[in-house]
């Protein structure tokens, strides 16, 4: 089975959130495109909260993210994975991205956002213990926007991503 790479982030140098998936699924790498599978309810939930729409072609929809002040990135850099489901990735294989140099290129970022369990969870164990106090912005844990993730409704994912999301915007 080979090896599997997440994209580069998605950040302007004055970036004050980031918004963390774990990898990205088979669907978004054969797109190049982060969040590519149609079911995946994050484009619709970003066009909610600062007009990053699934509609727009795919470099607007980063441009109005970025605008908005949020980066995007995965917490691993690469692993092994059959499949896009979080629970098949190696975990021997895990190697997270660089979020010292990240974090260090864009010293703004106040606030880290989880798109779901895993990113959370890789984050804290792979990456977390590497960084330094100074490069500990604020963390929370989001509902999945996966389809895999279907126990949490449309709605009420879109709720909690609003009401985490909204308050934050540039104005």
């Amino acid at each position: 089975m080979s090896r599997i790479h997440s994209f580069r982030p998605v950040a302007d140098a004055d970036a004050a959130f980031l918004i963390l998936g774990s990898m990205p699924g088979a669907a978004s790498l054969a797109a190049g495109q982060y969040y590519a599978h149609p079911r995946n309810l994050f484009w619709r939930i970003m066009g909610e909260v600062c007009g990053a729409r699934a509609a727009l072609p795919y470099p607007e929809r980063l441009l109005a993210l970025r605008a908005a002040g949020f980066a995007l990135w995965d917490v691993l850099g690469s692993c092994v994975r059959p499949g896009s489901a979080d629970a098949d990735i190696e975990r021997s294989s895990i190697k997270p991205n660089n979020f010292a140099a990240f974090f260090r290129e864009h010293p703004g970022i106040k606030q880290v956002f989880f798109n779901g369990a895993k990113a959370e969870e890789c984050y804290r164990r792979y990456v977390l213990p590497a960084l330094g106090p100074a490069c500990r912005p604020g963390y929370r844990r989001l509902p999945s926007t996966s389809p895999a993730y279907a126990s949490v409704p449309c709605e009420r994912k879109l709720r909690v991503w609003k009401a985490a999301l909204a308050p934050l915007l540039r104005k």
